[in-house]
């Protein structure tokens, strides 16, 4: 198989900056709900790229767990790669790609953790067994065998054979963004982007080049 050979023309939409919403935030609650609606694989799956203390850069996959006015909010363990990251540098990326409607949507901006009472809440709602394995898995760290995490969740749902707390180290992150980049597909490479940047507290928009 040759790699050079594999090419799609994108072709489905347009991006016109003026019909964007003049924030950023609706403009993606928008497109978000459009991938909902158009059942794309995973619309809330984002790719969460981070700096570690050797200034080498790593990222991985999360689902995105709820969007408001001040940004984006993910949930994972504190102790993980990532958390201990962006515990070092709170800078972060995330991105979005919907193939299935030719779109993506880049995100720069400042992770903070989220109140320990709003980690509660979502913590609750999770099923048991995602519980269970909060308390289970060191996230990042090295184990024997899937047999020896199997053997931890059994012990922990026999201590917690009901109400299941959230771990002190696993909770949320809000992403607050200073740039927002939604890409549009389109024909002969030539796509639409548009660009917000925050600045002196107001969004501002703007093409840019594909």
């Amino acid at each position: 198989m040759d790699l050079h050979d594999i090419r799609e023309d994108y072709c489905k939409q347009a991006l016109s900056q003026h019909d964007c919403d003049p924030n950023p935030i609706k403009q993606f609650e928008k497109w978000l709900n459009e991938a909902i609606t158009a059942k794309v694989n995973e619309p809330t799956g984002v790719n969460v790229a981070t700096v570690n203390e050797d200034g080498r850069p790593t990222s991985r996959m999360v689902l995105l767990k709820e969007v408001n006015e001040q940004g984006f909010v993910f949930f994972t363990n504190y102790h993980s790669r990532k958390g201990r990251a962006i515990e070092h540098n709170p800078f972060v990326a995330l991105t979005f790609f919907w193939p299935e409607l030719e779109r993506s949507v880049r995100i720069e901006g400042k992770a903070e953790k989220i109140s320990p009472e709003q980690s509660d809440e979502y913590f609750a709602t999770r099923p048991y067994t995602s519980r269970i394995g909060a308390w289970a898995s060191e996230q990042s760290a090295v184990i024997s065998s899937h047999k020896s995490l199997l053997a931890k969740v059994a012990l922990i749902a026999a201590k917690h054979p009901l109400n299941v707390p959230r771990p002190p180290h696993w909770g949320g992150y809000l992403v607050i963004p200073d740039r927002i980049e939604f890409w549009q597909g389109r024909p002969s490479r030539l796509h639409d982007r548009i660009c917000y940047l925050y600045n002196d507290g107001k969004w501002e928009r703007e093409r840019l080049s594909p």
